[in-house]
């Protein structure tokens, strides 16, 4: 039912004007609109809206994009200010890359309000 029509991201924020910032300026994202509850934007044609609010950052990701070339991605993003954290219980190479043992990789960075955000390449 649901598996066949479009998702609808959220991430919550406490500042929209650093949030957009981030997600258009440094992300990419296209903006859309500010409907006066959310930012909206567009990631690939999923709306991703940034909504305000009162939250404490889960120490989980809650948004994340699978790239075909994951160590170009990272390194984009470096260079546009992006900090990619590095866990203790996990190795990761020197760009901040865990290799699963399926193959499958992930690199994590966090958005202005601590939102954990990733990106994938999978096998």
């Amino acid at each position: 039912m649901l598996g066949s029509v479009k998702i609808i991201a959220f991430v919550p924020t406490k500042d929209t004007v650093k949030a957009r910032g981030f997600y258009e300026g440094v992300l990419g994202l296209r903006f859309l609109k500010d409907d006066g509850f959310a930012l909206v934007l567009e990631a690939n044609g999923i709306m991703v809206r940034v909504a305000k609010a009162d939250f404490q950052p889960a120490r989980f990701t809650i948004l994340g994009w699978e790239v075909s070339d994951l160590a170009n991605m990272v390194a984009a993003l470096q260079e546009r200010g992006v900090s990619f954290e590095k866990y203790d219980a996990l190795k990761q190479d020197r760009l901040g890359i865990w290799t699963a043992p399926s193959g499958d990789k992930v690199a994590w960075f966090k958005d202005p309000d601590g939102n954990v955000l990733s990106l994938s390449q999978h096998v």
